[in-house]
């Protein structure tokens, strides 16, 4: 993943940079059945009222369900392709199992379209595949823990 660059225009933006896009699809269109719509409260407490002034409108923002627990043990699945998140600062990979069942996992660095990923306590030591930490070797680079 490349790194985006500000350039110096106010004092802020001078230290400013994003991780680029590189291999995220921008314009899919979330699997609609690991959607979930996320309720606005627009700054009301439980009475109705407004406490927080200036809030509510703009546009709803579907929150995607991801699967942190990976339980399909010894089945592998193909990442069908990475997707921008509005609700977390990582990418996520929409994979798709050999019987049709897809699920949204944390998208690690190096993970790209037409990948294999699989949980195992057996599985090689590559980018998405998921395993119990006391089968994980000493010095590993781990990203996500559950």
């Amino acid at each position: 993943m490349s790194i985006k660059f500000y350039r110096p225009t106010t004092p802020s933006r001078r230290q400013m940079s994003v991780s680029g896009f590189d291999g995220v699809d921008k314009k899919a269109k979330p699997e609609r059945s690991l959607t979930e719509v996320k309720k606005k409260h627009s700054g009301r407490n439980n009475h109705g009222r407004i406490t927080v002034r200036h809030r509510g409108g703009a546009n709803r923002r579907k929150f995607r369900i991801i699967d942190f627990k990976r339980k399909r043990m010894d089945e592998e699945a193909t990442v069908l392709r990475l997707e921008y998140d509005p609700n977390r600062s990582a990418f996520i990979a929409l994979c798709e199992f050999e019987d049709g069942e897809r699920i949204y996992i944390l998208a690690p660095v190096g993970l790209k379209a037409g990948d294999k990923v699989v949980s195992s306590s057996t599985a090689d030591i590559k980018p998405g595949n998921c395993l119990p930490i006391a089968n994980i070797p000493v010095g590993t680079v781990i990203h996500n823990i559950e």
